[in-house]
């Protein structure tokens, strides 16, 4: 994959794509000493990057007279950039999604026209869904990564992270099967050896992570994270020969790094992020590096957030960040002992958010009661301060829901 191929996906996708500047950050340079900037591919037409490789891929083909029908696995975000692709120029498009994806990015593939599949658990299992369709209907099978005109297309991204900032030290790309950072790591060392690019991975989908501080490529036999996005289990060989040849090193973060990380793009920036998206500013976030001095891209790749399940992610990020504290006490069951409770708590002008009492325990004697409480904070010093001023009065304090 050359910087031509790279440039000829520039020139096809220039019509379609939005491009969107870099945007600085005085909080997250702030946060992290680091002179961080954000490019907010969650803001891109169909919410995610994934369109600019699908797009490239199946004009291409288009080009050349090659195609009549397509065919995708996706766990959402290529889902929608084929079928945007495929309507675009009046082709039928099937794709095979995992029953997990969510119904936001469902939702949003059907409204483009396409014919969706639900097969198996994550990628993988949609994936083998789509080859058995493919063998059935001989309809073109568009690789969501592991194809260099997919990549080429992804790594358009590197041309204008370039073009806003020539001068940038780091650029953090998030992975799945790899199809983005193979593609914008090889745009960017071909054209500035200098510049360090960096991918991150889900700690419970570490395939390419694992395959790069490896030989060879190492499939997880399982993933398990929040971010569906780059729920992959096996990373791609194309994408892996690129990775190992351009990309500098593999970061993993948390589940709850990616929680913390969206709630704090919702708050200070007012973005709206996926957690596969929120992956890289998680990384520049979880300080496993010190970029202290440099300037740092955080590339965030995509939006698509099913609405129903972004209260779930700001509620990990509440307590990720001690924002939300959960705790227990034993106390003496009679009249008064809630209300003496709950004025110790609002004396610390902590909010109740929770209250649930209950008498009903085998390790209680007859005269006691535990309390679950959870209770709304300003951080981790505040939250100290609230177990200081309870257990100064006479109660033992367990943290969690059960004592």
């Amino acid at each position: 994959m050359s910087i031509k191929d790279i440039d000829e996906a520039a020139q096809r996708l220039q019509p379609v794509v939005h491009y969107i500047p870099l945007a600085s950050s005085t909080t997250f340079s702030g946060m992290t000493g680091a002179e961080v900037y954000l490019k907010c591919e969650n803001q891109q037409k169909t919410g995610s990057f994934k369109v600019r490789g699908a797009y490239n891929k199946i004009m291409k083909l288009y080009e050349s007279g090659e195609l009549t029908s397509v065919i995708a696995s996706s766990a959402g975000n290529h889902a929608q950039g084929v079928a945007f692709a495929a309507n675009s120029i009046g082709i039928p498009a099937t794709i095979c999604m995992p029953r997990s994806t969510p119904i936001a990015k469902v939702s949003a593939t059907r409204g483009y026209g396409a014919n969706v599949v639900l097969s198996g658990s994550c990628y993988d299992d949609a994936y083998a869904k789509a080859m058995e369709i493919v063998e059935a209907t001989g309809a073109t099978f568009i690789h969501p990564f592991d194809d260099e005109d997919v990549m080429a297309g992804q790594g358009t991204i590197g041309l204008e992270i370039l073009r806003d900032l020539p001068a940038v030290d780091v650029i953090l790309v998030p992975a799945g099967g790899g199809g983005l950072l193979s593609g914008v790591a090889a745009c960017v060392k071909q054209i500035n050896p200098r510049i360090r690019v960096i991918g991150v991975q889900a700690e419970g989908a570490p395939a390419i992570a694992n395959s790069f501080h490896q030989d060879g490529i190492h499939p997880s036999e399982s993933v398990h994270t929040i971010a569906d996005g780059i729920a992959v289990k096996c990373p791609g060989t194309k994408t892996m020969e690129h990775i190992n040849a351009f990309v500098d090193d593999m970061i993993t973060v948390s589940d709850d790094d990616i929680a913390s990380t969206i709630l704090l793009l919702l708050e200070r920036t007012k973005q709206v992020v996926e957690p596969a998206g929120a992956s890289s500013l998680a990384a520049l976030l979880s300080g496993k590096y010190d970029f202290s001095g440099k300037k740092v891209v955080c590339l965030l790749s995509g939006g698509n957030i099913d609405v129903s399940f972004i209260h779930r992610i700001v509620e990990k990020g509440l307590v990720t960040r001690c924002r939300h504290m959960k705790f227990s006490i034993v106390m003496p069951d009679v009249p008064g002992s809630l209300e003496r409770l709950a004025g110790i708590i609002a004396s610390q002008n902590a909010n109740i958010i929770m209250f649930q009492h209950d008498r009903v325990n085998a390790n209680l004697d007859i005269d006691e009661a535990i309390v679950h409480v959870v209770c709304e904070v300003g951080g981790k010093e505040h939250g100290e301060a609230l177990m200081h001023a309870i257990e100064n009065n006479g109660y033992k304090v367990t943290l969690g829901e059960n004592p």
